[in-house]
């Protein structure tokens, strides 16, 4: 059986997509646990952005290790620099800037849930950037019903009052940095190839990741041990890995086909974080999930052209 069989075999994409999911979704509690074990508080940023740093440094160089085991040239091509920069700032710099703060004032469920409207952002951006890609009356629904799954998900204990603090505010900026650099990597991807693309922008984002870490508290403040090293190797592989067999899914097959999947991600993070952070699955949380899943669900189902709105 060649690659290309796999991924294009029903049980193939579903072990593969399934697999990336998982693994995108145990990133949320797994970065809490690290925390913890490194004693990284939510004030201490300069940790956090060093630790995340360490994260996507140790991911891009798996990424080309793995390939140039393979024999794939993955030698750095100085004319695509100007691009990886972009896509770095965006896709991973801007991006984890925010959620690794984000997330240290949130929750892991909360978090997991939060970053499945990365879709949201980007089909907004799609509307003015992209002339057969507009907003829809079906994915203005959308957007609407997944809001207000992320109100839910945020509604304290049951209480009938909207509490909406600064970590959900950075996590939804982080997703607004993540949707658009994922624009910058689908126009990039046209004069590179995908995964030379991430490796590099992974390396490239890291260093200003390490560089404001080390600023602020030197290259190695942490104390590691087997436990949070062994955390820090698989929040890296997951980010590695996952991209791999989705990057597979995605070249073998219809984006329509395939995107379904996507929404298993905050669901294994809210599964996952529920398990080892040992975090309430209140039923708010729960009507915020579904919601949010529907939203999604509504927003990437095909619109009938007579339902397209005019871009203004």
């Amino acid at each position: 059986m060649t690659t290309k069989d796999f991924f294009t075999h029903p049980l193939g994409i579903a072990v593969s997509a399934a697999g990336a999911t998982l693994l995108w979704g145990s990133a949320f509690p797994f970065i809490k646990l690290s925390y913890n074990s490194l004693d990284i508080k939510p004030e201490e940023m300069g940790e956090q952005m060093l630790f995340a740093g360490y994260r996507f440094l140790l991911a891009g160089l798996l990424i080309l290790i793995m390939f140039l085991l393979l024999k794939r040239n993955m030698k750095f091509r100085p004319e695509t620099t100007k691009s990886l920069l972009k896509i770095g700032l965006f896709q991973t710099f801007l991006q984890y800037v925010l959620f690794y703060i984000g997330l240290s004032y949130s929750t892991g469920i909360q978090g997991s849930i939060i970053a499945g409207t990365t879709s949201f952002f980007q089909i907004l951006l799609a509307h003015f950037l992209y002339p057969d890609d507009r907003m829809s009356r079906l994915k203005v629904a959308g957007l609407m019903v997944g809001f207000t799954g992320v109100i839910f998900a945020n509604w304290p204990n049951g209480d009938y009052e909207i509490s909406f603090g600064i970590g959900e505010i950075l996590l939804m900026g982080a997703m607004m940095a993540g949707a658009y650099g994922n624009i910058l990597a689908k126009q990039g991807s046209g004069k590179m190839e995908v995964i030379y693309l991430t490796a590099y922008q992974m390396i490239l984002g890291s260093l200003g990741l390490i560089a404001i870490g080390a600023f602020s508290v030197g290259l190695a403040p942490f104390d590691f041990n087997l436990k949070s090293g062994l955390m820090l190797l698989y929040l890296s592989f997951l980010s590695a890995a996952g991209f791999i067999l989705w990057n597979n899914v995605m070249k073998y097959n219809q984006v329509g086909k395939v995107s379904l999947y996507l929404f298993l991600v905050p669901v294994f993070g809210v599964i996952l974080s529920a398990i080892l952070l040992d975090e309430l699955l209140h039923y708010f949380v729960i009507a915020g999930l579904i919601l949010v899943v529907v939203g999604i669900v509504l927003v990437n189902r095909p619109a009938r052209k007579r339902n397209s709105l005019p871009a203004k």
